[in-house]
């Protein structure tokens, strides 16, 4: 495919893989929402090769998983010096590497992501699950920063987008305990399993769904701790760009404070934001963006901070 038949092979994954990335991509300039649709191409199809799903639907437990992970290693290996794939989510990656001058060492910490779940991945402490944060969401917001035009020396913006990656994915982890505890995986860490008396391998039994609650909501505070010292980049951004982000961060630390107010009940159905919530916050969002050299930037310490 030449570039613009992979903006539409892109576009269209991110139609059905997520909603919400898909809504806030819209607020993007042309060149930054393509930019952006080329690397979710490359992350959801990673990721849907390592679970074995289609778009994001239908994770299981895999049996092949060191086969897929190699699979991965090898494609995107192949898409950062600029060969073709024969995977247009994969020659999208090449694509958006190039053209923003994305260091390799980006995605490859990406892959180490695939590589901690094929090996069997279980946090023991929370520092663990920073790092797993780091390679499965936190390199790719550091990415994204890339995409919009953020340089490779402005350290604390990165730093703060790599927070808002991690933010994301402390919301994803508290709303998908059910559906990884069904795929075999825990992301919640041992010491805090032990402090609320959960044996492992035992997370969604209905004895201790009160117990995981407490813990999604120590997610959730997690979540909008990160998701609060992000809000700081916007200020090194363009309009379009800080609009784009602060809605996501909106719809994300949104679904985390929703999984903490279902208590017990988060897990009986996947919580999602709807189109109007959504629509209010883009507005708030809008607001935000037009005086972000307003926006404090909250000291990070004690926050866990990317590898350098």
């Amino acid at each position: 495919m030449d570039r613009a038949q992979l903006v539409i092979h892109a576009r269209d994954s991110i139609a059905r893989g997520s909603k919400s990335f898909r809504a806030a991509s819209q607020l993007f300039g042309r060149e930054t929402r393509e930019r952006a649709w080329l690397l979710y191409a490359w992350c959801r199809r990673a990721d849907d090769i390592a679970d074995g799903q289609d778009h994001g639907h239908g994770m299981s437990a895999v049996a092949d998983a060191p086969a897929r992970l190699a699979e991965i290693e090898r494609l995107t290996a192949l898409a950062l010096v600029g060969k073709p794939t024969s995977d247009p989510a994969f020659d999208a990656l090449g694509v958006v590497v190039r053209e923003c001058g994305i260091p390799h060492d980006l995605p490859r910490d990406v892959v180490r992501g695939f590589a901690l779940d094929a090996d069997g991945f279980q946090p023991r402490h929370a520092d663990d699950l920073y790092r797993y944060c780091y390679h499965v969401a936190g390199a790719v917001g550091v990415m994204m920063a890339m995409v919009m035009g953020v340089s490779a020396g402005d350290e604390d913006t990165l730093d703060r987008a790599c927070d808002l990656g991690i933010a994301f994915q402390l919301a994803n982890i508290a709303r998908d305990i059910n559906e990884d505890d069904a795929a075999g995986r825990c992301y919640l860490p041992d010491d805090w399993l032990a402090e609320v008396d959960v044996p492992p391998g035992e997370t969604m039994r209905p004895l201790y769904r009160s117990r995981i609650a407490v813990l999604a909501k120590r997610l959730a505070k997690q979540a909008e701790a990160h998701e609060a010292a992000a809000r700081g980049g916007a200020a090194a951004l363009g309009f379009r760009d800080a609009w784009a982000v602060l809605s996501a961060a909106d719809i994300y630390t949104g679904i985390a404070r929703e999984v903490a107010a279902q208590g017990d009940h988060a897990w009986d159905h996947r919580v999602v934001i709807g189109r109007a919530q959504k629509l209010a916050w883009g507005a708030k969002a809008a607001m935000l963006a037009a005086n972000r050299k307003r926006i404090p930037r909250i000291d990070r310490t004690g926050l866990w901070t990317r590898p350098r």
